[in-house]
C-alpha cells in the first residue's frame, strides 16, 4: 500500500512538473513578434569560402568563392558596406601590436592573406598597415589573385574603427586567451564616452573575457566556456521559467542545430535572456570540428524557427533584404 502511495505521489509530481514546463516554455503563450531579427555581419562584408573541412590551420583566402563584391574583411570599407546593407552589429577581430595598439585582422600569422610573414602580434602597427591585405586571395587555386595590390594600407587599427563608427554597435573578437589582452583592451575601451561604450560587445578566450567583464561590468561578452555554463544551467532551470545567473549580460551565439535543446526556444528564451541583459544571435549549424557557419543563404534563413532573435551572417548583402521582405 505504501509503495502504491509512493508511485501515485511520484506520478502527481511528474504531471505537475510537466504542466509547469509546458506553461513556462510553450510558444503558444509567447507574445507575438513585432520586430525583425538583429543582424550581425561577421567581419563586415567579406569574401566567403566553403566552410567544410576548415580548421584553425586552413588559409581561407586561398579557397574563396568567386568574388561577388569588392570588399575585404575587417576593413573600414567592408564595415561601412555592411551597415549600409542593413547590419545592426558588425563583428571584427583584433590583435595587439608591439607598440601598444590593436590592429584589426583575423589571422594569427600574416602569410595567408597578406604579403607579409610572421606572427601578426609581433609587428608594429605601422608595419602591419604597410601590408597588402588582399595579396593572398584566390578563387581558382592560384591562377589569378583578384585583390592583389588592392589591399595596401587597408588594415585599420581599433582606434580608427572606434572613431569611424562612434554611434554603431560593434562586436570585438579577442583572438587569444591571454588575460593581459583583456586588460589592455579594457584600458582602451574605458576611455570612450559611456554612450559609445554601451554599444560595444566582446568575445574570445575565457581569460581575457573574464578580465573585461570584471573591468567593465556593463559590457556584454561571450566565451565558449561562459556560454557553455549558461546553457547547461539553463537546461537544469529553464523548464521552470528561471534564468540562471550565468546567463546574465552574455552574448549568446547559438548554433541553429542546437536550438531544439533550449527551453522556451525561441520567443520565451529570447525574452528571458533580454530581461537578463543578454543578446541572442543564431548562427549556422555546428558540425563536427568545422565550427559554426553563418546564415548566408535563403534556405538557411527559411530553416530557422520563428521568431528569430538575431542572425549571424557572412553575407549581410543577401540576408538583410530577405529579412526586410519577411517583416512586411
Amino acid at each position: 500500500m505504501a509503495m502504491k502511495r509512493f508511485w501515485l505521489a511520484a506520478g502527481i509530481v511528474a504531471v505537475a512538473l510537466g504542466i509547469t514546463a509546458f506553461f513556462q516554455n510553450t510558444a503558444l503563450l509567447a507574445p507575438a513578434a513585432t520586430e525583425r531579427p538583429v543582424l550581425l555581419a561577421h567581419r563586415g562584408l567579406a569574401q566567403t569560402y566553403p566552410s567544410s573541412g576548415v580548421t584553425d590551420a586552413t588559409c581561407t583566402a586561398s579557397r574563396i568563392n568567386p568574388p561577388e563584391h569588392p570588399y575585404l574583411e575587417n576593413t573600414l570599407a567592408s564595415m561601412e558596406a555592411a551597415f549600409a546593407a542593413g547590419a545592426d552589429i558588425v563583428e571584427f577581430d583584433v590583435h595587439p601590436t608591439t607598440d601598444g595598439q590593436f590592429a584589426v585582422i583575423h589571422d594569427w600569422t600574416l602569410d595567408c592573406r597578406t604579403n607579409g610573414t610572421g606572427v601578426t602580434r609581433e609587428k608594429t602597427l605601422a608595419e602591419l598597415k604597410a601590408l597588402d591585405i588582399g595579396h593572398g586571395y584566390t578563387a581558382d587555386g592560384g591562377k589569378t589573385y583578384p585583390f592583389r595590390g588592392k589591399g595596401v594600407a587597408l588594415m585599420p587599427s581599433l582606434d580608427e574603427v572606434l572613431a569611424r563608427f562612434p554611434d554603431r554597435r560593434l562586436l570585438i573578437n579577442v583572438k587569444s586567451n591571454d588575460p593581459r589582452e583583456g586588460e589592455a583592451l579594457a584600458d582602451r575601451l574605458l576611455k570612450l564616452p559611456p554612450a559609445q561604450l554601451s554599444l560595444l560587445m566582446a568575445y574570445g578566450g575565457d581569460r581575457p573575457i573574464t578580465v573585461l567583464r570584471a573591468r567593465i561590468p556593463t559590457l556584454l561578452t561571450m566565451s565558449k566556456e561562459a556560454e557553455k555554463r549558461c546553457l547547461i544551467h539553463h537546461l537544469a532551470l529553464g523548464w521552470a521559467g528561471l534564468t540562471p545567473e550565468a546567463c546574465e549580460r552574455q552574448l549568446l551565439l547559438i548554433p541553429s542545430n542546437y536550438t531544439s535543446w533550449i527551453w522556451g526556444w525561441p520567443a520565451r528564451f529570447t525574452a528571458r535572456m533580454r530581461a537578463a541583459g543578454s543578446e541572442v544571435i543564431v548562427a549556422g549549424p555546428l558540425v563536427g570540428g568545422d565550427g559554426s557557419a553563418g546564415i548566408d543563404r535563403a534556405e538557411d534563413l527559411t530553416a530557422l524557427a520563428r521568431p528569430i532573435p538575431g542572425i549571424w551572417t557572412n553575407r549581410i548583402d543577401r540576408i538583410a533584404p530577405l529579412v526586410q521582405v519577411e517583416r512586411r
